[in-house]
């Protein structure tokens, strides 16, 4: 079934649109609507096309994005509607309790950081704005102020305001500005507000992703852009959990599975992460959220493809299955623990999970990739050039995570087999998604060594990545590596 999952910020009026275009282009004959109307209606293939109704082409729309159904595709539009936020995208406000809260929490958005560190200057400037809004109050963890407030109107608990139209808790867990603030002033701030009411699931969901940034989240921190934790990250979230927070918390777990710390997961277990039935989100979310055994084994995959030791001995002791197959994903099929990380380079988790019982037979092709990443052409040699031929059909843009995982004498080899030393790839995953050159991460990384390795052996310097349309030159600009930006201005190796 030729499901895709939904566009970012979905908009209600384009999905009919489209919705109307699926009608017309079935009425009209096109073949691949037809052909998508036959795969997706429960009917198969429209017996009378030009009288195919409005109805049938929503029921295979909302099939195509996963759902069921076009009323259930809309109930979930609703849910996204209701708690969207997009906080990165706040204005700049004359009102100085407003721009204070702007400024103060994290967006996970391009000006995080240096915009926190702004926060305090509008508070120097404005001193006033310290008592009387319970928002700023709550971001400040002043428990004293928020108390008299909550003493005044209960209800301010879990009233929505400020820039972010958030309620106060939720400006505490997001705030960054100030990281001496006092521990016992952070706890006491959020037990005050989860007393009067405050919701410890309390969350949004950025720009309508189905993935809410909930209150653990925000203490938790971290993500693609590397956001900081909470100053007081587990005291706040064991207060939030010991309050009922569901502990399968997909953001965060997300936002925290890029560096190896396993603070978090030894947190989140003790409270039942893995267990029940998701929460509150998911059962408002239904399956755009996984469910808590999934969460799992998206940390096990992840940790097996970066060599995260510690987290898969630490999964497999919460009862993490380590012999069942990973969740495929990126272009990639499922392939089990052991067989990824031996084929990903990652020879400790191999050797952990071999100590565990969790090794399996693994196939040739992926025996030479281990091979290659380990630069080891005796092993090469042996394992011979048919299974040399079909790793290189399964996995064409290998030199890529040559480059990441296994150095430049993986690559050096990896060239020599016959690997293309321009193709294209993701340096995230060991994925064949044609995303950049494996040039694009020497770039990035400002590794020069690799550089020079990969222009001596015909890297191109002007092949363009996938995702911005920018040269190796171009990243390594953009990263701040001099020596990089002089070595490919060149177009070859340095003298």
């Amino acid at each position: 079934m030729p499901t895709v999952p939904l566009p970012d910020d979905p908009n209600p009026e384009q999905l009919r649109k489209q919705a109307r275009d699926l009608q017309r282009a079935v009425r009209g004959g096109a073949p691949d609507a037809i052909a998508l109307a036959a795969e997706l209606h429960p009917a198969g293939a429209p017996a009378e096309p030009a009288a195919w109704p409005l109805s049938a082409a929503q029921l295979v729309l909302a099939r195509m994005y996963r759902f069921p159904s076009w009323p259930a595709l809309v109930r979930h539009l609703g849910v996204l509607a209701a708690h969207r936020r997009a906080p990165d995208e706040a204005a700049p406000s004359a009102d100085p309790a407003t721009e204070f809260l702007r400024r103060a929490c994290l967006t996970y958005g391009a000006a995080d950081g240096a915009l926190q560190r702004t926060a305090a200057a509008v508070l120097d400037e404005h001193p006033g704005i310290a008592r009387g809004d319970v928002w700023v109050a709550a971001a400040r963890a002043d428990a004293a102020e928020v108390a008299r407030l909550l003493a005044r109107d209960p209800a301010l608990a879990t009233r929505e305001g400020g820039p972010h139209r958030w309620t106060p808790i939720t400006y505490l867990a997001y705030a960054r500005h100030d990281p001496d603030v006092p521990g016992d002033a952070v706890v006491g701030t959020a037990r005050l507000l989860l007393d009067h009411g405050a919701d410890p699931d309390t969350g949004y969901l950025w720009h309508g992703l189905p993935c809410p940034f909930t209150l653990l989240t925000g203490a938790f921190g971290g993500g693609e852009g590397g956001q900081p934790p909470h100053p007081h990250q587990h005291a706040l979230a064991r207060t939030l959990l010991e309050a009922g927070a569901d502990p399968n918390d997909a953001q965060a777990l997300y936002n925290r599975m890029f560096s190896p710390a396993d603070d978090h997961l030894e947190l989140l277990f003790a409270f039942g992460l893995g267990s029940g039935d998701g929460g509150p989100w998911r059962r408002r979310l239904g399956a755009a959220l996984d469910a808590p055994a999934d969460l799992l084994r998206r940390q096990l995959s992840w940790a097996v493809t970066h060599g995260f030791v510690g987290r898969v001995a630490l999964l497999a002791e919460h009862g993490v299955d380590l012999t069942a197959p990973l969740p495929g994903g990126y272009g990639q099929a499922p392939a089990t623990p052991y067989e990824t990380a031996l084929s990903s380079g990652r020879s400790a988790v191999a050797a952990e999970l071999e100590r565990r019982g969790a090794a399996v037979p693994v196939p040739p092709p992926q025996r030479v990739l281990a091979a290659v990443l380990a630069a080891d052409r005796s092993a090469v040699g042996r394992l011979g050039r048919e299974a040399v031929a079909a790793a290189r059909a399964a996995r064409p843009g290998f030199v890529v995570w040559a480059a990441v995982a296994g150095g430049p004498e993986a690559v050096r080899l990896a060239v020599e087999l016959g690997w293309e030393v321009s193709a294209r790839a993701r340096t995230d995953v060991p994925s064949d998604e044609g995303w950049e050159t494996a040039l694009h991460h020497a770039a990035h990384t400002g590794d020069a060594a690799l550089a020079r390795l990969l222009l001596d052996l015909g890297a191109d310097p002007e092949a363009r990545d996938h995702r911005f349309d920018a040269t190796p030159l171009d990243w390594a600009r953009h990263a701040g590596r001099p020596e990089l930006v002089e070595l490919l201005r060149a177009g070859r190796p340095a003298p």
